[in-house]
């Protein structure tokens, strides 16, 4: 297979990713009036399927593909992905259009689909500096209402009865991330241990199934250029059926680790000068939305939160010394896997541990 290079359409693209050629013939097969490739583009960042904007000289696309070489077993399911979004685009929720799937790996090498490229607004940034006040509540507060829309989605409605396992969604995902972890491990990390061991004999009840993001946070969404509305709601890697508690959770712990650690961490800041909702005022929107009574012991979300964050961050170091990390960001990012389990511990140990 020819890899990289240039078409006779003049695609610039990214050297040694795929056969250019190939991709256009198959998406000009399946695409709905696809035309010839004129220009790919490698979105920068992201650890986990590398993602592309493709041209035709028409309309632009997002091509999203597993990467190459090894990789965990049940890791970069952008089949499962492009099932969600394709459940999803229906009801209205806001997902990119999905166009076409393909799973025959000799096409470009590894799995991957297409969807419409949403044209808006990326906040890298959770304290929003470029906004006003009033913009920065309401944007916030669209991010809870469509996170409740998500979570009182019926799966079954959507098609999506068996998108995740029965039974206790923490337990179930907390032996799948142990089990990834050890996977990839390449250290002994005393934190990750006591949270191996602590996390399974203290699981919460769980009381609600609904369709869950897995990583729900201010970069992963596109607003409207022009209005606090979301667009699109991007990445679903993570996705599957659980306690929505996990999805609230995820967002929630913005508000309770330190900014500057992340770009959507606000811990710290001035949230009421920033016209921020404080984490009261999310949860209490969140739970008037979903009809639930409250949203529970967050130190322990916070905690296996972090302890999933920590073994994603471990893949990464893996793949990175094995040569099939996904970006140049894959280095630094795979240092994270310490400070995320510490961090980890000590939410564990204000709950109780």
């Amino acid at each position: 297979m020819t890899m990289g290079g240039q078409d006779g359409g003049g695609a610039r693209v990214p050297a040694a990713d795929f056969d250019a050629t190939a991709l256009g013939a198959w998406l000009s097969a399946h695409v709905g009036g696809f035309g010839a490739v004129t220009r790919i583009a490698k979105f920068p960042g992201g650890q986990s399927n590398p993602t592309y904007r493709v041209e035709d000289g028409a309309r632009a696309y997002v091509v999203r593909r597993k990467p190459l070489g090894a990789i965990l077993p049940s890791a970069h399911a952008v089949e499962r992905e492009y099932r969600l979004i394709a459940a999803l685009h229906p009801t209205g929720f806001p997902v990119a259009r999905p166009h076409a799937l393909c799973e025959d790996p000799a096409v470009i090498g590894a799995p991957f689909y297409v969807m419409e490229l949403v044209e808006g607004r990326t906040f890298w940034d959770g304290a929003l500096p470029e906004s006003a006040p009033a913009e920065r509540r309401a944007i916030y507060e669209q991010m809870v209402d469509v996170l409740a829309g998500l979570h009182m989605i019926d799966p079954e409605a959507v098609g999506l009865a068996d998108y995740g396992a029965p039974g206790n969604y923490f337990d179930r995902q907390v032996r799948r991330w142990t089990k990834q972890y050890r996977a990839s491990q390449t250290d002994e990390i005393e934190a990750v241990e006591r949270l191996i061991a602590w996390l399974p004999a203290t699981l919460p009840t769980q009381a609600r199934t609904s369709i869950i993001h897995g990583d729900y946070r201010i970069d992963n969404m596109i607003f409207d250029a022009a209005a606090p509305r979301v667009l699109a709601v991007l990445d679903w890697e993570l996705s599957t059926l659980g306690d929505p508690f996990a999805d609230f959770a995820y967002f929630a712990m913005n508000w309770a680790l330190p900014s500057g650690e992340r770009r959507s961490h606000l811990g710290g800041l001035d949230l009421a000068g920033l016209g921020i909702p404080d984490l009261d005022a999310i949860s209490e929107r969140y739970c008037a939305r979903t009809g639930l009574s409250g949203v529970g012991q967050l130190d322990w979300y916070f905690a296996y939160n972090l302890f999933r964050l920590a073994g994603i961050v471990q893949g990464i170091r893996k793949r990175f010394l094995d040569g099939n990390a996904s970006s140049a960001e894959a280095e630094e990012a795979s240092k994270r896997v310490r400070p995320l389990a510490e961090q980890a511990w000590a939410f564990a140990v204000r709950a109780g541990a």
